[in-house]
């Protein structure tokens, strides 16, 4: 990765057409993600960012077991554990102390090979993701550069900057990415205002590095208390959150003050200056939207560009990642001429249905904390506590969901076949070269994967295919089987996770995609030969348009 700072030797001058493959407008951990994606797949990326320095402050604190695994994809899969810690138990109480739900997600080993739920400080997590850029060559990064003005050409889009001394200079892109948060400057242009979803609570946000490593049962706390709702959960090794939600009549301006954050934590919890260094307070809002349009010719949107969400359910960050993996294989098809533009239309249509559940469940949760009505508040925890004490259903949605909309196989009727648009999950596999995360043994990429010998289904038409989207076709060996005996293009199913999943539906293989969701499973024989047909009958519509 090139880095530069503003001044006057800035600018894409490193191709000789001086035109980018992606351009990236916003450079957070989301277009980190993004950036390196592509740029591993050999994309020329320029990221642009307003700030000339990266941000040191701690904002979101915590990532999903799927948000690690697409981590792992952008490089810094070694780095998690300098800047993260499994979040462990979470649990929400009422005023009076007692139990309303309890959730303890699985620190190792879960559907993706990753703890369920990662607690981590936004710097360390931003630190990684940058210096694993600066090992592509084909990724630069312009920091302290404005957008101004972005315009659209035939073939790709102008994006004007400006530097810190007003210099202006015009960089070339065929496609524009805006990863650039809530007042998204894409956005702006695109003319996509957010459906705002009517949630909106304001919070005080405290950031403490404690002088001792003490231990918290649980680690994670909600308290839903109407006189304040409250929040103390860990913000990765050494640092921890509070917030508390601000009461109607109070005001942001007499709020936001250390003076007002160390007051309320030593009023509820105890903690002093004596306790630790407070990083920083502010007060945000939390809300719930989504854009209208997430895409206009060649610009798209990504992350808090695209969409917002309260945190309560911990999606914000881990939702801008799974629109980055989405997004980063169909710009790669379509640059390189295997499919045409059409192919991102899915990327809307797929993102905005998966992320308004997230934001749903987001904002029901959010709907059950931030009561401040003494009597709703009593109803809810008497609901609650029946419920956690005969082990009913619990107010807590899991934030996996399949693909419902997109680019998986139907049937005729238009349904899902079995275990189309799952999340394939990753589990360890053992092939000659060593054992490991699937990802890691296998690689990256479209997959098919079968208990059969694919390559004595399919005909070599089929095989070219998959060759020409670059899929590894692999044979899944049971577990036991002696590593040494292990052919070419075979993994061994060490844990048995991977064939408990095909025995789930009713399956001898599925084929995946590169963000690791099925396009659909195969029965094995002449079913497998359908199955590449149906991938290439999907994407040959967007081909057409080439």
């Amino acid at each position: 990765m090139t880095e530069v700072t503003a001044g006057p030797q800035a600018g894409p001058h490193w191709w000789p057409d001086g035109t980018a493959d992606v351009l990236i407008v916003g450079y957070g951990p989301v277009g980190q993600v993004l950036a390196n994606l592509l740029a591993r797949r050999g994309r020329r990326v320029v990221a642009v960012e307003r700030h000339p320095r990266p941000y040191t402050m701690p904002r979101a604190v915590a990532f999903d077991g799927e948000a690690a695994r697409l981590l792992a994809a952008a490089g810094v899969a070694d780095h998690l554990t300098s800047f993260g810690e499994p979040s462990g138990d979470y649990t929400w109480r009422n005023g009076e102390g007692l139990d309303l739900l309890s959730i303890d997600a699985a620190e190792v080993h879960g559907r993706n090979g990753w703890p369920e739920s990662t607690s981590m400080y936004q710097p360390g997590l931003e630190e990684a993701l940058i210096a694993y850029g600066k090992q592509l060559p084909n990724l630069t990064v312009l920091r302290g550069h404005e957008a101004v003005a972005l315009t659209q050409t035939a073939d790709g889009a102008e994006l004007e900057v400006a530097d810190g001394a007003g210099v202006r200079r015009r960089l070339r892109a065929r496609w524009v990415v805006g990863c650039d948060g809530a007042n998204s400057f894409v956005r702006r242009t695109i003319g996509s205002d957010f459906d705002d979803l009517g949630f909106h609570h304001e919070w005080l946000i405290c950031d403490l590095v404690l002088h001792d490593r003490r231990e918290f049962v649980p680690n994670n706390l909600q308290i839903c208390d109407p006189v304040r709702p409250r929040t103390q959960v860990s913000a990765g090794p050494g640092h921890r959150r509070w917030e508390f939600m601000l009461l109607p009549g109070e005001r942001r301006a007499d709020m936001d003050s250390r003076e007002t954050a160390w007051r309320l934590l030593d009023e509820w919890y105890g903690v002093t200056p004596d306790d630790g260094i407070m990083e920083r307070h502010a007060v945000y809002t939390f809300q719930a939207a989504t854009a209208r349009r997430w895409r206009a010719g060649r610009l798209l949107l990504a992350g808090d560009a695209a969409h917002l969400m309260p945190p309560f359910a911990g999606q914000g960050m881990s939702s801008g990642f799974r629109d980055a993996a989405n997004l980063a294989w169909k710009l790669d098809l379509v640059l390189d001429g295997r499919c045409g533009e059409a192919l991102l239309d899915s990327y809307a249509e797929e993102r905005r249905a998966h992320v308004q559940h997230a934001i749903g469940m987001s904002v029901n949760l959010g709907k059950v904390i931030c009561q401040t009505d003494a009597r709703a508040a009593a109803d809810r925890d008497a609901v609650m506590i029946a419920a956690r004490e005969r082990k009913l259903a619990r107010p807590q949605q899991s934030p996996f969901q399949p693909l419902t909309k997109g680019l998986v196989w139907r049937d005729d009727k238009g349904r899902r076949r079995p275990g189309a648009g799952d999340q394939a999950p990753q589990a360890r596999v053992r092939a000659q070269a060593g054992a490991g995360p699937f990802d890691e043994v296998v690689g990256r990429g479209f997959v098919l994967l079968s208990l059969d010998d694919p390559r004595q289904e399919l005909d070599g038409d089929r095989l070219a295919y998959l060759e020409s989207l670059g899929a590894h076709v692999v044979r899944l060996l049971p577990a036991g089987t002696d590593r040494a005996t292990v052919p070419a293009g075979s993994v061994i199913d060490a844990e048995g996770t991977l064939g408990a999943y095909l025995d789930g539906i009713g399956a001898r293989g599925v084929l995946v995609r590169p963000d690791t969701y099925v396009f659909g499973s195969t029965s094995g024989g002449a079913a497998t030969g359908a199955l590449v047909d149906a991938l290439r009958d999907c994407l040959q519509p967007a081909l057409a348009a080439v």
